[in-house]
């Protein structure tokens, strides 16, 4: 191609194309997981075009928010449905990366050389919550109104620093318009901004050091990256795809009713499915412990047990020595046991 020609003469193109080349994919029984983060990276990229698109229409104060959104919804022609691809979109990424996370964990390729490889990737599981809880408020809604609040006040809950954190998170004491106004500019520009930074760190860390090989794993051998691998990759594109526009179109993202500060909160108010878990455990926590607050005890434990996940690669030696460590797969397991009968028992709740 004489675009790919012009551009070679310019720029060192062979070294990129090296890479690509020469990169190998361990095939073995649980090779399936390597598709989960390009799944996740498909729907951030479904992410920010429908994302830019709604950001056409959508106007980010509390008297027109709202109305923008149903404008959105009824008067753009298929507005309704990439509001709904954008919603599911974001729905299955999380999805997508606590699977991805989970994966890596229990294959432990988090082991030398890897160790930022997964720090990279742990804080872009956090950015994804972010995005998720800033982005709940903007459609200005009862059920995200009052789900804000209650989510902005276990940040009053953290010591020393938490009324602090409250005020900035909400852009006073409680959720206004201010609230609102500040989480559209934070997950229209901070976070996207710093995602697209640190995931371009995280995918060249993985094209460097090539996809690891489980502990103990029979390795029925390697497939080329470049085009095996990746054409691979593209046919599972194509089925999320199939799959977000199937779920968009069949079971379309409602708006529900305006917000109104002054009314009551609606019964059994709950945050989205990937908070579930937290907001369970701490409700079943008695109100003291030890002459502390229940709430307080809980989010400094999820806090200690967010630091170890972080920390793991230079907290398990003997992978780096390519030894199991059933400690940490216990732990690991409880973890997820934990996680996923905390939000079943929130879902049925």
């Amino acid at each position: 191609m004489k675009i790919f020609e012009w551009l070679k003469e310019r720029y060192d193109l062979d070294s990129i194309l090296h890479i690509f080349k020469e990169k190998e994919v361990p095939v073995h029984r649980f090779s399936f997981f390597y598709f989960f983060g390009g799944m996740a990276l498909f729907f951030f990229i479904v992410q920010i075009f429908s994302g830019i698109f709604l950001l056409i229409y959508y106007q980010g104060t509390a008297d027109k928010a709202y109305e923008s959104v149903k404008y959105i919804m009824t008067k753009v022609p298929y507005g309704w449905l990439i509001r709904s691809i954008h919603s599911w979109s974001a729905n299955l990424m999380i999805l997508c990366i606590f699977i991805h996370m989970f994966s890596t964990y229990f294959l432990k390729a988090y082991r030398k050389p890897r160790e930022l490889t997964w720090a990279t990737g742990f804080i872009l599981l956090s950015l994804s919550l972010a995005f998720g809880f800033t982005g709940y408020l903007l459609p200005w809604n009862k059920l995200a109104f009052f789900a804000t609040r209650v989510g902005t006040d276990m940040l009053n809950k953290i010591p020393l620093i938490g009324t602090w954190l409250g005020a900035v998170a909400r852009g006073g004491e409680d959720v206004t318009g201010a609230t609102l106004t500040r989480f559209f500019g934070i997950h229209v520009t901070v976070l996207p901004l710093i995602t697209l930074g640190l995931l371009a760190i995280h995918l060249y860390f993985i094209q460097i050091q090539g996809m690891s090989s489980p502990i103990g794993e029979k390795i029925k051998g390697t497939m080329k990256f470049f085009p095996n691998f990746l054409l691979r990759d593209l046919l599972v594109w194509i089925i999320c795809l199939a799959v977000l526009a199937g779920l968009a179109s069949l079971f379309p993202w409602e708006l529900g009713e305006k917000a109104d500060p002054f009314s009551p909160a609606p019964a059994g108010i709950k945050p989205e499915w990937y908070f579930l878990f937290m907001f369970q455990a701490l409700k079943l926590l008695p109100a003291h412990i030890i002459g502390f607050e229940g709430e307080l005890i809980g989010i400094i434990l999820f806090s200690i047990g967010g630091l170890l996940v972080f920390l793991v690669p230079f907290l398990d030696k003997r992978a780096e020595k390519e030894e199991k460590d059933p400690q940490f797969k216990i732990f690991g397991l409880v973890a997820l046991i934990f996680i996923l009968i905390m939000t079943i028992y929130a879902w049925l709740d």
